[in-house]
């Protein structure tokens, strides 16, 4: 499998076939991630809450995404990887947009980064791709923008918020975005969204119709006991997995069977 390129994207939605994409924070898994097939790895500033322990995504650093997206993308071979711009690393200026962007194409080896927010960051959208620098666009629910928002609610749900989100979508095709990420908007809402722009939608909580599909990683394979979101599937549960393997080394270490002969160098 090649590198997998915008224009691979592109072509998936004219083709309707659907784009898989997934979170990853660090080596191990972006490797997994990668040999699976999953045409983008997202280093989300969702590590804060999965990887780090905290409360919502505000606090995680621009220094500390690019270190997290330059181990993921030092693991990948095929995978598109998007840096994801933490809060306050653009909303200050457009300036500072451009500038922290830049730095996940140039430090961390992103191909892409992502941007939550729509009308208001459509200058942000246009000055990074006028710079060469690949956005993707999130709309609907944005974590960054909880307090805002009350909490984590569905948007879109009212026809006003409703016509609002369609309007933000094509703001930001306009300005320039190359896919857009749709996360808690009703799916009717989703998919004529993604009827109505050429570039290619990819749903968190957004419902079947959809050019792609993006998970938390952490919530797929359970590593995350904290909360499971509605719209997450869990496929396996390697935390109670690796317990059970953790608490079996434990009990043979304190009986003496680990190491055995077989274990140990004579």
């Amino acid at each position: 499998m090649a590198k997998m390129t915008i224009q691979d994207l592109l072509r998936k939605k004219m083709e309707r076939r659907k784009i898989t994409m997934l979170t990853a924070y660090d080596y191990p898994f972006a490797r997994i991630v990668d040999e699976a097939g999953i045409d983008a790895i997202i280093v989300g500033d969702s590590v804060s809450m999965v990887v780090q322990g905290l409360e919502n995504t505000l606090p995680i650093t621009m220094d500390e995404m690019i270190y997290h997206t330059k181990i993921v993308s030092r693991a990948v071979k095929d995978a598109m990887v998007i840096g994801d711009l933490p809060f306050m690393s653009y909303q200050a200026s457009v300036e500072d947009a451009v500038r922290n962007a830049g730095r996940f194409l140039k430090e961390a080896g992103a191909s892409a980064v992502k941007i939550e927010g729509g009308a208001e960051v459509a200058g942000h959208i246009r000055a990074m791709t006028r710079s060469d620098i690949p956005v993707m666009a999130h709309i609907g629910l944005t974590p960054q923008s909880i307090h805002r928002m009350g909490g984590y609610k569905v948007q879109g749900r009212t026809e006003e918020s409703a016509k609002r989100l369609i309007e933000e979508a094509r703001i930001t095709e306009d300005a320039g975005a190359f896919s857009l990420l749709l996360e808690a908007i009703p799916m009717g809402l989703a998919k004529r969204i993604t009827e109505e722009v050429s570039i290619p939608t990819i749903g968190i909580g957004a419902g079947p119709h959809c050019d792609g599909q993006v998970l938390v990683l952490h919530d797929v394979i359970g590593l995350f006991e904290r909360f499971l979101p509605k719209f997450a599937k869990r496929y396996v549960n390697l935390r109670d997995e690796a317990l059970k393997a953790i608490k079996i080394y434990k009990e043979e270490v304190e009986k003496g069977i680990f190491p055995s002969e077989e274990y140990s160098f004579k």
